[in-house]
C-alpha cells in the first residue's frame, strides 16, 4: 500500500518501464505519464484506464466480489498503516487528487488548482458538489482539519505517517513539539472552497501525494476514537461508502450516492470476504463466487501459478509494480545489534533460488530497498543505481563475518531466534526456505513463526521481534518514499534503526534544489542503510499475481500494486 518525501524536478516523474500480464517476462511497472502542475477547470480529469463502455452492454448485476485474506486493522485514514486497510480506503474516500493507472495526477475532490512561480505555494479549488456520504458538503475545512490532525502530536494512536505532511511549512515543527499552534502549519481553508497550502521547499511530487491516505478528508463528526471501526459510524467522501462490516468475515461497499461523479460508479455493490486460505480463494474464483483473486487483497498459491498459466492465460496476470520484499532486523536486540552478524545473515541467502524455486511469480533478486520501476534522474533508479554494488551473497564470507560478529558480541554460538511472518502461504514458504539456507549454511537454529496481521504489525511497531517479513510498495514515485522510511523518529521505523549519518543524507536530500546532488545523497544514503548497515534484509522485487474474469472492465492493478475499482463495471456475459 506500507508504505514518503521530497524535492525533485518534474522530470524526475518520469517512465516506469511496461507493465506485462500473464506469461510476460518483464517485471517492471509501465509508463508513468508526468502529471500536470495546473489543473485547468473543465478537465474532466477520470484519467482512469479506458476501456470505452459506450457500446459496451452492462451485466444486470453489477456486483463486484474479492477477497481479503485479513480484516483492515483500521479504516482511520490519519492513523492506518497498512496495504489491507488501502485498498478499502482508497474506494471509499477520495483527496483533493487521484492517480491513473500509470501514476498520473488526476483530479480528485479538487477540481483545479494553481501553484506560484517557487512552486512551493499551491491553491486548491474544491468542487462544489463533492459531499459526504451522510449529504453534508465536503469543505475546504476537512482537508485543513484532517491533515493538523495527523500532525497532532497529542493524537493516539500517534499516526505513523505523520512525516509525510512534513513536506509543508510549519508541519514537522508542529508534529514534533517545536510549536504548540496549529495555525502555524501552512494549510489554510480560506472559503468553503479554497484550501492555500505552502511547502518548506519545492516538491515535484507533492500533488501525487495528495492522493494518499494521510492527506485524505475527515468529517468533523469523527471526533470518537472508534468512529472508523463500524461500518455504521465510517463517514466518507469516496465513490463507495461502507454498508456493513462483519470483523473478521466480510465487508460490503455500495455506491455513495452523494459522490460528485456518482454517474461514472457502475458496481452497485462490492463484496469482500475474508477468506485466509489461498487455496479456498481460488477455488471460490473458479465458481464464479469471486470475480477477482490474487494480489494485493488476496493470493494465489504459488505451486498453482503454473498450472493457472497454461488454463488461465487470459486470466492470470503476473505484473511487475514499484515494491520490495525484505526482512527487517530489530537492531535493537542483541545479536542483531552487531552489524557483521547481519551481514553474514544477508550473505547467506540465495535470491535466485527463492524465486525461481519458491515464490515463481516473476520476482527478481533484490539487493536494495528501492524497487525497481522508480524514476531516478534520467532513467530508472535502478538502472543508475546498481544494488549488487552493496553486498553480494558469499557463503564463506558469511561464516567468517558470523564469527567475527559473534566474538564481537561475547558470544561463541549463534542463539536460536524467531524469524516471523504473517499469516500468507509465500511469506511461510520464503520464510521456511530462508531458515533452511541460514541452517545449511551457518549452522543456524531458526524457529519460523506465524501471527496474525493485526498482531504482526503491533509486534514490529513495539520492536516485540527479532527478525521479521516486511515489504514496502511505494507512496509516490520517487526513491525516496522507501529511503525515508529508517530515518529517526519516523513512523515507519520499525527497526530501531539509529544513524545520524544516515538521517543527514536524507534530511539534505530532502532539501537539495539541485537535483543532481539530491539523488548522489539518496544513492549514499541507500549505501548507508545496506552496504554500511545492513539495517535490514533485500530479498526480491514484487509482482502482482491475481486472476481477474475477462468480463469485469476497469477494474486494474496501478503502477503501485493498489487494486482500483473505482470506475470498473461487468460487461454482459
Amino acid at each position: 500500500m506500507k508504505r514518503r518525501s521530497m524535492m525533485l524536478m518534474l522530470t524526475l516523474l518520469l517512465a516506469i518501464s511496461a507493465f506485462v500480464s500473464a506469461c510476460g517476462s518483464s517485471s517492471t511497472p509501465a509508463p508513468e505519464s508526468k502529471p500536470s502542475e495546473t489543473q485547468k477547470p473543465g478537465d474532466s480529469g477520470t484519467g482512469e484506464k479506458k476501456e470505452e463502455n459506450k457500446d459496451v452492454a452492462l451485466a444486470s448485476d453489477q456486483t463486484f466480489r474479492f477477497n481479503m485474506k485479513s480484516d483492515p486493522p483500521s479504516l482511520d485514514p490519519g492513523t492506518s498503516q497498512d496495504t489491507t486497510s488501502f485498498q478499502v480506503l482508497s474506494h471509499i474516500f477520495e483527496g483533493l487528487t487521484r492517480l491513473d493507472e500509470h501514476g498520473k495526477v488526476i483530479p480528485g475532490t479538487a477540481e483545479s488548482w494553481e501553484e506560484d512561480a517557487t512552486k512551493t505555494k499551491y491553491v486548491f479549488h474544491l468542487r462544489k458538489d463533492a459531499k459526504w456520504s451522510n449529504g453534508d458538503p465536503v469543505k475546504a475545512k476537512d482537508y485543513e482539519n484532517a491533515w493538523k490532525r495527523v500532525l497532532d502530536p497529542k493524537m493516539l494512536p500517534a499516526p505513523p505517517y505523520a512525516y509525510q505532511l512534513y513536506y509543508i511549512k510549519g508541519a514537522e515543527d508542529y508534529n514534533t513539539k517545536k510549536s504548540t499552534d496549529p495555525n502555524s502549519v501552512a494549510v489554510k481553508a480560506t472559503d468553503d472552497y479554497t484550501l492555500e497550502v505552502e511547502l518548506t521547499t519545492p516538491t515535484a511530487y507533492f500533488l501525487s501525494l495528495l492522493s494518499f491516505q494521510s492527506y485524505y478528508p475527515v468529517h468533523t463528526d469523527a471526533r470518537d476514537s472508534k468512529w472508523a471501526s463500524e461500518a455504521s459510524t465510517i463517514i466518507s467522501n469516496g465513490p463507495f461508502k461502507m454498508a456493513d462490516w462483519k470483523h473478521q468475515n466480510s465487508l460490503e461497499l455500495v455506491q455513495n450516492e452523494h459522490y460528485y461523479a456518482k454517474d461514472e460508479i457502475k458496481f452497485t455493490k462490492v463484496q469482500i470476504t475474508i477468506v485466509e486460505d489461498p487455496g479456498t480463494e481460488v477455488s471460490m474464483y473458479e465458481t464464479g463466487a469471486l470475480e477477482f483473486a490474487g494480489q494485493p487483497t488476496g493470493e494465489i498459491p504459488v505451486d498453482q501459478i503454473a498450472m493457472l498459466k497454461e488454463s488461465k492465460p487470459d486470466e492470470l496476470h503476473i505484473k511487475g509494480i514499484a515494491a520490495s520484499y525484505y526482512y527487517l532486523f530489530n537492531n535493537k536486540q542483541k545479536p542483531f545489534d552487531n552489524v557483521n552478524i547481519r551481514k553474514a545473515l544477508a550473505m547467506a541467502i540465495d535470491r535466485k533460488q527463492i524465486v525461481e524455486k519458491v515464490t515463481l511469480g516473476g520476482q527478481t533478486p533484490a539487493f536494495g530497498i528501492v524497487a525497481k520501476g522508480i524514476a531516478g534522474l534520467n532513467d530508472e533508479y535502478r538502472n543508475e543505481t546498481d544494488d549488487t554494488a552493496y553486498f553480494k551473497e558469499d557463503a564463506a564470507e558469511a561464516k567468517a563475518l558470523l564469527e567475527k560478529g559473534l566474538k564481537e558480541s561475547g558470544l561463541t554460538e549463534m542463539p536460536e531466534f524467531t524469524l516471523a511472518h504473517n499469516t500468507n502461504e509465500m511469506h511461510k514458504k520464503v520464510a521456511v526456505a530462508v531458515a533452511n539456507m541460514w541452517k545449511n549454511t551457518l549452522g543456524l537454529k531458526v524457529k519460523v513463526e506465524n501471527q496474525e496481521w493485526g498482531v504482526f504489525l503491533k509486534n514490529r511497531t513495539a520492536l516485540n521481534y527479532q527478525i521479521a517479513r516486511a515489504g514496502w510498495t511505494t507512496d509516490y514515485n520517487d526513491p525516496m518514499s522507501f529511503i525515508d522510511l529508517y530515518t529517526t523518529g519516523s513512523g515507519n521505523n520499525d527497526i530501531g534503526y539509529n544513524n545520524p549519518e544516515f538521517d543527514k543524507l536524507v534530511k539534505d536530500a530532502k532539501i537539495s534544489v539541485d537535483p543532481n546532488a539530491r539523488m548522489d545523497l539518496i544513492k549514499q544514503a541507500e549505501k548507508k542503510l545496506i552496504a554500511d548497515d545492513m539495517a535490514i534484509i533485500p530479498i526480491f522485487y514484487h509482482t502482482n499475481v491475481h486472476l481477474q474474469k475477462p468480463y469485469v472492465k476497469n477494474v486494474f492493478i496501478d503502477y503501485q500494486g493498489q487494486i482500483n475499482f473505482t470506475r470498473g463495471y461487468i460487461a454482459e456475459h
